[in-house]
């Protein structure tokens, strides 16, 4: 926790999202600083258009098994749609994912004033604030007018006054993403909110080449492994069809 605080202004934060136990592992050994167990995980591993249907026994599932692979990165459970919407909620949600996960910090959509409850409960929090993918149905830019922006503004500055640690920022113009980063005295991760944030974070999936639907233009493919999966399929048929496999020294 202490070292992502502390990387403000000094080096630039890289944050992916994690669902697995495999994926921590290699995530783990490229030396990621953060993993999220997002509630993304609703439409790149479930296949949901949202992720409003993401239970909270789906997370706590998902972030066990990121936990087992894990050794250096801080692991962050998402708290998915409705779990948070009163003091007595979150606290009894947010407590049940540290105790059945021992994941060390959870993220909370908006909502300063459940932040500060959970904080004060001894909960680390991540804050998230411009897009909020709970709240919304299509996913487009915020904070294009002078309202908005002083209402992302405003959220950003009372997460922060709330005790999070950190605060992830979504899908805002580059000059408000730059103003808040400034502004704030915890680092700000951006996820399509420009080059001046604190760091950067991204579906994993999406920089793999694993998604099917939603591209966003922040998005830069890394990797084409939708590619490499269906050729070593094609190839594994293949040699089935053709008796190929099992070979001799494949067999007990």
């Amino acid at each position: 926790m202490e070292r992502i605080k502390s990387l403000k202004g000094k080096k630039k934060i890289c944050a992916l999202t994690c669902y697995d136990y495999p994926m921590a592992k290699i995530l783990n050994q490229a030396d990621i600083d953060m993993l999220l167990v997002g509630d993304s995980l609703g439409m790149v591993v479930f296949g949901y258009g949202n992720t409003h249907f993401v239970t909270l026994d789906d997370i706590i599932c998902s972030t066990q098994a990121v936990m087992r692979g894990n050794k250096d990165a801080l692991v962050v459970a998402d708290m998915p749609i409705t779990t948070c919407d009163t003091k007595e909620s979150a606290l009894r949600n947010c407590l049940k994912v540290v105790k059945e996960t021992s994941v060390r910090a959870v993220k909370i959509e908006g909502k300063a004033e459940i932040v500060v409850e959970v904080v004060k409960a001894g909960i680390n929090v991540l804050g998230h604030a411009g897009l909020k993918p709970q709240e919304v149905n299509k996913f487009k830019i915020q904070g294009t007018d002078d309202e908005s922006r002083k209402n992302i503004l405003k959220e950003a500055l009372d997460i922060e006054k709330a005790g999070a640690f950190a605060l992830i920022l979504e899908c805002v113009p580059e000059d408000l993403g730059k103003e808040i980063t400034e502004k704030l005295k915890i680092p700000v991760i951006g996820i399509g909110a420009g080059r001046f944030t604190d760091g950067q974070i991204l579906v994993l999936h999406d920089i793999l080449g694993l998604s099917f639907d939603i591209k966003p233009k922040f998005v830069r493919k890394y990797a084409d492994l939708s590619g490499i999966v269906e050729q070593a399929a094609m190839r594994f048929k293949g040699d089935v069809e053709e008796g190929k496999y099992p070979k001799v020294g494949e067999v007990y």
